[in-house]
């Protein structure tokens, strides 16, 4: 098990984060960054930010979790909220006209690199794997470390598991085309945004070799379990 909430902020959102803003100019650091997110990836810019003093605007859906909420501000960030993850870009257009650049929670090649190196030190660790399963959101986990674990070790399989309530990725392939959902319905609030981006979806149809759908029953389930074999508190 790779303990990504172990990591400062609590996910792997810190490593794309930091990769993204230590990329800018200065100038366009000190003009702003603005994000959207449910939580992780909002803490993660938040404090990216702040370690380059860097302004920073997060649009959040009100149903965001109030931990989440207070640790993004608690790293400076300047929360605005719309009413759920469907209706965030407007908070983001608007910030743009400001003059602040946008980091994208997945679909951004700085992003997706910075969260590849959890593939590069899984790769490290363990070089027989035959076998990689990480959890899909937006796609840019599973992309980032299905290019990294791929290029070191290419007979290992990437398999991504995304909540049934969300199901944005699955139908995207079944389809032949990024599929945006209208609603999604899952206790996963990290893997539930409603669509996937174009970057991740190239690399998935290319470098992952299934996306499997599972229930909120079976990734409660799956939380006890890693509570009982390793100790260790997962969010779903």
């Amino acid at each position: 098990m790779k303990a990504e909430g172990l990591q400062r902020t609590g996910s792997f959102k810190v490593r794309g984060a930091v990769n993204a803003i230590a990329a800018l100019a200065p100038e366009a650091r000190a003009r702003g960054i603005v994000t959207m997110s449910a939580g992780n990836h909002a803490v993660a810019v938040a404090y990216a930010a702040r370690a380059y003093g860097a302004p920073v605007v997060v649009a959040m859906p009100e149903t965001a979790p109030r931990v989440k909420v207070e640790m993004t501000r608690a790293y400076g960030g300047r929360i605005e909220f719309a009413p759920d993850v469907t209706r965030l870009m407007p908070v983001v257009e608007q910030a743009r006209e400001r003059g602040m650049t946008f980091v994208h929670p997945f679909d951004d090649p700085l992003v997706i690199a910075g969260q590849g190196t959890v593939g590069l030190e899984i790769a490290d660790d363990a070089p027989d794997l035959h076998l990689v399963v990480v959890p899909v959101g937006g796609g840019g986990l599973v992309s980032g470390i299905a290019t990294a674990v791929r290029a070191r070790l290419p007979s290992a399989r990437v398999v991504a598991v995304e909540p049934a309530g969300a199901p944005k990725v699955r139908r995207s392939l079944d389809e032949g085309r990024i599929v945006r959902l209208e609603r999604v319905d899952t206790i996963a609030d990290g893997c539930a945004p409603p669509y996937c981006g174009g970057i991740a979806f190239d690399v998935i149809r290319e470098l992952v070799d299934d996306v499997v759908l599972v229930d909120d029953a079976a990734i409660a389930d799956a939380m006890r379990v890693v509570f009982d074999a390793v100790r260790v508190v997962v969010e779903p």
